[in-house]
């Protein structure tokens, strides 16, 4: 069923004719093409400094863990309070924390300041990111959201394709702390993009299960009073396991997120360490590597059509598992950044299905907390795993490491045939589910 525009039952204008879905494009695209300058510069610059491939996945399990701690709370301020609002000022606060970096390092290496300003720049960015994925549905509806998905992933993907390469010349030529600048100034142009955003109120139905709203086709569902803090915090987890797909989603990425989340560091450590490269081979490999992540996103809306959901994910962790047991066997530049790139395409479709499922199943007043509760769980293990993995490289190589990681999600990806995972249309609903709990909307079940 096409999502309304607002004027009806019309259906909704195509995306490239979208005013303030292109907008936020742009926007979003200039801030994840500064992002990527972060991306590699903040591991270079704690590299340079220590030379410590453990301290790289000491500061990024840190990090971790406090994305999974502003996880708990972000989804009830998503929820409750304006949306575009807080995406500006996220972007304002990492803003300033990032331009520290540059600022202070002036005097000096300061390794301390990454310690306090990475954790809380990965709290913000949690709020920031929990509250964009409610922004997408807000600014295109249901119907739409898989191909909105896929183009932001697109063309993020493809500002990332050049930002790795432009931070490898920029930390090479000036330092990894004037491309941790350039990633500050990035936020200042998504901040100023967002403020001619308006989002939109999407009403929840639930006549094929896309929305998740109970009752019948056409009538929105009520939004509940706001209940007890620890009902809030606890309703976007009672709807991910009351959903079967969602509830085996979130357990399977869980541990999937725990044998990659380090990875980046790991590939980095493979080309300085082992291979011997310079900081501008690092940029080119990871630049390459987002090409991966530019075809998933592609292929993901078409391919999801033909084949169906459930085919779709489990093929995607596949082929991103057996990519990424072969990462650390080659010594060969190119074919390095070839594994890496199908490793991230893989991973891209799989992440678009799981983001567009949950959008498109959770009711509007709960998209924030369910988002938020999905992260949390998510996320939990990686801080974890990130330090494990890089652990694991330094003590017994790269090609050990990877070959286990890449091991373990192939196991992931065949312990999905055995959940409801594998269906092709979990989005929509095939029995109905028993009566809710009030204030928490409970989806259809199969």
């Amino acid at each position: 069923m096409a999502e309304a525009s607002g004027d009806g039952n019309a259906p909704s204008p195509p995306l490239w004719r979208d005013r303030n879905f292109g907008i936020f494009w742009v926007s979003q695209t200039l801030s994840v093409a500064g992002d990527t300058f972060a991306y590699i510069a903040v591991p270079l610059l704690v590299l340079h400094v220590t030379g410590s491939v453990a301290q790289m996945g000491l500061l990024t399990g840190l990090a971790g863990a406090a994305s999974v701690g502003a996880g708990v709370f972000a989804g009830v301020l998503v929820d409750r309070f304006d949306r575009r609002t807080l995406l500006i000022c996220c972007d304002l606060a990492r803003l300033v924390l990032y331009g520290l970096i540059p600022l202070a390092w002036a005097f000096g290496p300061q390794i301390w300041l990454l310690y306090v300003v990475l954790p809380i720049g990965e709290a913000v960015g949690m709020v920031f990111q929990v509250t964009y994925v409610t922004a997408v549905r807000n600014l295109v509806g249901s119907d739409r959201v898989t191909e909105a998905n896929g183009r932001l992933y697109a063309t993020a993907a493809a500002a990332g394709l050049g930002g790795p390469l432009l931070a490898g010349v920029v930390s090479g030529q000036f330092g990894p702390t004037a491309a941790i600048a350039v990633n500050a100034v990035s936020f200042a142009l998504s901040a100023a993009g967002l403020f001619f955003v308006r989002f939109r109120k999407v009403e929840t139905t639930g006549a094929t299960g896309a929305t998740g709203a109970t009752g019948a086709a056409g009538a929105a569902a009520p939004v509940p009073e706001r209940q007890r803090p620890w009902q809030e915090l606890s309703a976007g987890a009672r709807f991910l396991w009351r959903h079967p797909v969602l509830r085996s989603l979130t357990i399977l990425l869980s541990f999937f997120i725990f044998f990659t989340l380090g990875m980046t560091d790991v590939l980095i450590y493979h080309l300085k360490h082992d291979l011997g490269r310079s900081d501008g081979t690092v940029g080119t490999v990871l630049a390459i590597a987002a090409t991966g992540t530019i075809a998933g996103a592609l292929l993901v809306a078409p391919v999801r059509r033909r084949l169906g959901f459930g085919v779709t994910w489990i093929g995607a962790i596949s082929v991103s598992a057996l990519a990424l047991a072969c990462v650390g066997l080659s010594g060969s530049v190119p074919v390095v950044a070839a594994l890496m790139a199908v490793y991230l395409c893989g991973v891209s479709v799989a992440g678009i299905c799981s983001m567009s499922l949950r959008q498109q199943v959770t009711p509007d007043h709960l998209l924030g907390r369910v988002t938020s509760a999905f992260w949390t769980i998510h996320f939990s293990l990686g801080p974890v795993g990130a330090a494990a993995l890089t652990w694991g490289a330094g003590e017994y190589g790269v090609a050990a490491t990877c070959l286990v990681a890449g091991t373990a999600c192939l196991l992931i990806a065949m312990t999905a045939l055995l959940t409801p995972i594998r269906r092709s249309t979990p989005e929509t609903p095939e029995t109905p589910e028993t009566p809710e709990t009030p204030g928490d909307t409970a989806p259809a079940t199969s």
